[in-house]
């Protein structure tokens, strides 16, 4: 038996350290080569880091929110064979490590060496919490074996002393995937009283179909009668995505100087031609929302108006007008706000583009969505739908210059032709940098769109 040190390798986008975002073992974990080891969060995603060898985990260098350097140590593994047999293969992270061979008297992969087993355990990579931030979902590695099924209280409910018992130790996050993740919230069930049966104590949904058919029953305290007062504070360490997304708005905050602009749209013309293209061609190509025709009236509006389809390097002095409209949808997923990008938006269709929001949400909400399909817009759409309200100030997505605000559709009296009719309104709340568009030209800008989307035959004309 020997040990193979494991360094984090080179995660692409030119960083020299990345943020541990979630652990998929713990130690004593027996892992398979190619077995997902970890999450780690670059400024754009997070990438699995999978397993170079088989063998057994020894020491996990860092815990969830640490940062680690390119190169540091991130995992140790014991693995047979290394130091007794030659030519055992160290396979590549899948993150562009070359392959090659290490035996005991042959280094492996620079910075992923196999040490003898009578050379010391080398130090941990430190935490440079406090330097460089950075984001990501926490799990905490813990030795500890998941403890035994039990009943547990849904999440909506205070558990019973018997069932605190049965919670995890504090900071021990239960091991899921988003989509059990998404559906434990969706049920209102708390993961951290839910037995996982999967590797390392993951929680898969033939858990959660358990818990389910098990049911709270008579473990759940009953509420005491009257009101009562509320006692503690919870301390939550600010990391991952929160974290990044924190970052990014408070540079955005800091560094453009924002300026609003609203303005109502009759939406009556263009709401019954939605519905109208939806009764005809719903059923075989896809439901049509809003986004699609403000997305064609942003495409046809950046030709007249390419000032606001830019992305500022305020640091280069550098402005980029981009010709191609790639499109930021904001988009509300389980871990946070994220920007997944249309691209190309210019030359998709309504339903074109109504499938590729879909896609991209979809890849968005279960953690699934790459890097690139998370960066490179030119201009952001932020809609809360039926939660819009009135008017919102939304903060510009950097290197952007323009975002622009969907507020909720409701109808209003109105006075046409000197009549009070009802009609179908709405808001648009357009924030533009200072820096690059004048008060004037956003002012222009969204009379464009006002035009385009209260006339919507004009959509369709080039």
């Amino acid at each position: 038996m020997a040990r193979h040190v494991f360094k984090l390798p080179d995660i692409g986008e030119g960083i020299a350290e990345s943020e541990i975002a979630e652990w998929k073992v713990k130690v004593g974990d027996l892992v398979k080569e190619d077995q997902p080891l970890v999450d780690m969060l670059t400024d754009k995603a997070a990438v699995e880091i999978s397993s170079p060898v088989t063998g057994k985990v020894i020491e996990l260098c860092g815990k969830a929110g640490d940062m680690a350097a390119v190169g540091g140590m991130l995992v140790v593994f014991e693995v047979e064979g290394v130091g007794e047999e030659p030519g055992l293969g160290t396979r590549d992270s899948g993150l562009g490590d070359p392959e090659s061979l290490a035996d005991s008297g042959k280094p492996g992969i620079p910075g992923n060496e196999v040490q003898d087993p009578r050379v010391s355990n080398p130090a941990p990579v430190a935490s440079h919490e406090s330097r460089v931030p950075s984001p990501a979902s926490v799990v905490s590695p813990d030795s500890r074996v998941p403890r035994p099924a039990s009943s547990a209280s849904p999440e909506s409910r205070v558990p019973s002393p018997a069932l605190q018992g049965l919670a995890r130790p504090p900071g021990e996050k239960p091991l899921a995937s988003p989509a059990v993740r998404r559906r434990a919230h969706e049920l209102g069930i708390h993961l951290q009283y839910v037995p996982g049966t999967g590797p390392a104590g993951q929680i898969r949904h033939e858990d959660l179909d358990a818990y389910i058919a098990r049911g709270p029953g008579a473990a759940v305290a009953a509420a005491p009668a009257g009101r009562a007062k509320r006692e503690g504070v919870e301390e939550i360490k600010v990391i991952g995505v929160r974290r990044k997304i924190a970052e990014a708005m408070q540079r955005a905050k800091q560094r453009i100087p924002h300026f609003a602009y609203v303005e109502e749209v009759d939406c009556t013309e263009l709401e019954a031609l939605r519905q109208h293209l939806n009764g005809r061609h719903g059923k075989t190509r896809g439901k049509l929302t809003l986004l699609p025709f403000l997305v064609r009236a942003l495409a046809n509006a950046i030709v007249k108006f390419p000032q606001v389809n830019v992305t500022y390097d305020d640091e280069a002095g550098i402005a980029q007008r981009h010709a191609a409209l790639h499109c930021g949808i904001a988009t509300q997923t389980p871990t946070g706000l994220m920007v997944p990008v249309v691209r190309h938006a210019e030359a998709l269709d309504l339903w074109e583009t109504a499938a590729e929001i879909r896609r991209l949400a979809e890849a968005a909400r279960s953690g699934k969505a790459k890097r690139e399909e998370l960066s490179g817009s030119t201009i952001t759409i932020t809609s809360l739908g039926a939660l819009g309200g009135i008017v919102t100030t939304p903060i510009i997505n950097a290197p952007e210059v323009a975002i622009v605000g969907v507020n909720k559709m409701i109808e209003r009296p109105v006075v046409r032709g000197g009549q009070i009719v009802i009609r179908q309104m709405m808001n648009l709340s357009t924030c533009c940098d200072h820096r690059m568009v004048d008060g004037m030209d956003c002012a222009e800008f969204v009379q464009h769109l006002r035009a385009q989307l209260e006339n919507p035959a004009t959509l369709f004309i080039d």
